[in-house]
C-alpha cells in the first residue's frame, strides 16, 4: 500500500473522508511532490526555532504522510532550502495545511464536477491538486499572493500531472480577469469577507473561509451569496485555523510596555479567553486588539490607539483585577460580549452565523436577530 493510500485509509477510518470521490483524490494525489522540504518546530524552544527537513532525509516521507501542517516558509522569505542544516527562528508565513483539514473543507464546500471554483491561496499546490483531481482542471482557478510560492506550486502541479488555471495576485481582490464562480474556498483567514468575492460568486453560490483577527482566534464560515454584495450563513463545527491574509494582518507594533492605568475587579474569569470560542467572542468585541497573555494574565493591546487591558488574580484571592488605559476600554467590551455568550450557555462557534449587507458585516449568536458584533471592514 502506498503512503498516499495509507493516509487516505487513516482519514477514512477517523471519519474525515466521507465522500468516495474525495477519498480517491486523497489516495491519488502524492503529497510528497508538494512538500519536498519543510520546517518542523523544535520542541521546548522559545521563541520557537525551526529545523529544515529535506527530501530523502530520515523521517522526511513519514512527516509528509503524517496528518500535520508542514511549514514551508518563514517571515514571507525564508524557505527550507535556504537553511541546509541547523535551526532558525521566524514566523510561519506559508505552509502545507494538515490533509484532514484540507479534505474536510473541500467536502464542506459541496463542490461538484461542473462547478466553477475559485481557490484563494495556492500555497504548495497540494489542495489545488486535490481540487483539480476531483473537479477537473478547466473549472478550477487558484490565486497565490506570493510569486515565489506560486512558482513552486506551479512546478509541483505540473509534476503531478495537473493543469488548473493559476494566477499570481491578491486573491482578496478575486479573479483579476473577472468571471462568475459557483464556489470559493480560501486557504487563508480574513478579518472580513472581501467585497470582490461577493460579486464574483453567483447568487446561490457558496464561500468557505476562516474568519480571524489580530487576536488570531478563528472560526470557519460557510456562507451563501444572496445577491451582489450580500450573503448569509453560519460558522461550522470543529476547529479550523489558517494564517491570516497578509493584507489583513496587524500592523507592526512597538515594543510592549505595560503602563499604569485604571484598576477595577473583572466581572469575568480572564481564563475564559483560553477557550476556543471564548477567544473568538473576545476578538469580536475588541477587533483592533492583539491578545498577548493567557490564563488569568491576559494582555490586550490595541495596535491603533495604544489602549491596553491586562488582568491578574486579585490580591485577596477572591477574583481578578483588570487594569485598563487608553481611549478604548478593551476589557469592558470583552466582558459585555463574554457575558452574553455565557448567558446563552457558552455554545461552540457553530451557534454563530454571519450576515453581509451593503452596510455592514455582522456575526450573530443564535439567530440573525440575536446579539451581534460588527466585523471591521
Amino acid at each position: 500500500m502506498s503512503t498516499s493510500a495509507q493516509l487516505r485509509a487513516a482519514l477514512a477510518e477517523d471519519g474525515t473522508l466521507t465522500d468516495p470521490e474525495w477519498r480517491t483524490a486523497a489516495e491519488m494525489v502524492p503529497r510528497e511532490l508538494f512538500a519536498r522540504a519543510y520546517f518542523l518546530p523544535v520542541k521546548g524552544t522559545g521563541p520557537t526555532r525551526y529545523r529544515p527537513v529535506h527530501e530523502g532525509e530520515a523521517g522526511w516521507l513519514e512527516g509528509v504522510y503524517t496528518d500535520q501542517t508542514l511549514v514551508t516558509q518563514l517571515d514571507g522569505l525564508t524557505r527550507p532550502g535556504d537553511i541546509p542544516s541547523g535551526t532558525v527562528t521566524g514566523s510561519p508565513s506559508s505552509s502545507s495545511t494538515l490533509p484532514s483539514l484540507v479534505l474536510r473543507m473541500w467536502q464542506q464546500l459541496d463542490a461538484e464536477a461542473g462547478h466553477r471554483v475559485l481557490e484563494v491561496g495556492t500555497v504548495t499546490g497540494y489542495s489545488t491538486a486535490l481540487g483539480a483531481h476531483r473537479l477537473g482542471d478547466k473549472d478550477l482557478t487558484s490565486i497565490e499572493y506570493d510569486p515565489l510560492v506560486g512558482a513552486a506550486a506551479a512546478a509541483a502541479l505540473r509534476g503531478a500531472g495537473y493543469a488548473p488555471r493559476l494566477v499570481v495576485g491578491d486573491g482578496l481582490r478575486g479573479d483579476p480577469d473577472g468571471g462568475t464562480y459557483d464556489r470559493l474556498i480560501a486557504a487563508c483567514s480574513v478579518r472580513h469577507i472581501p467585497m470582490a468575492w461577493l460579486y464574483q460568486v453567483r447568487p446561490g453560490g457558496k464561500i468557505l473561509v476562516t474568519l480571524s483577527g489580530w487576536s488570531y482566534a478563528c472560526g470557519l464560515a460557510l456562507i451563501t451569496v444572496t445577491g451582489p454584495g450580500t450573503a448569509t450563513g453560519r460558522l461550522l463545527s470543529g476547529y479550523t485555523s489558517f494564517m491570516i491574509a497578509r493584507s489583513h494582518d496587524r500592523p507592526p507594533r512597538p515594543t510592549l510596555a505595560l503602563l499604569p492605568g485604571e484598576e477595577r475587579p473583572s466581572r469575568i474569569d480572564p481564563a475564559v479567553l483560553d477557550d476556543w470560542t471564548g477567544r473568538f467572542v473576545a476578538q469580536l468585541a475588541a477587533p483592533s486588539a492583539e491578545r498577548l497573555g493567557m490564563g488569568t494574565g491576559q494582555i490586550l493591546l490595541d495596535v491603533g490607539t495604544g489602549s491596553q487591558a491586562r488582568t491578574r488574580p486579585a490580591a485577596d484571592g477572591s477574583g481578578w483585577t483588570v487594569t485598563q488605559r487608553g481611549p478604548v476600554r478593551l476589557w469592558d467590551a470583552v466582558e459585555d460580549a463574554i457575558e452574553v455568550w455565557e448567558r446563552a450557555g457558552s455554545p461552540h462557534l457553530s451557534a454563530f452565523g454571519l450576515t453581509v449587507t451593503a452596510d455592514a458585516q455582522r456575526v450573530w449568536l443564535g439567530t440573525p436577530g440575536g446579539p451581534s458584533w460588527r466585523l471591521p471592514v
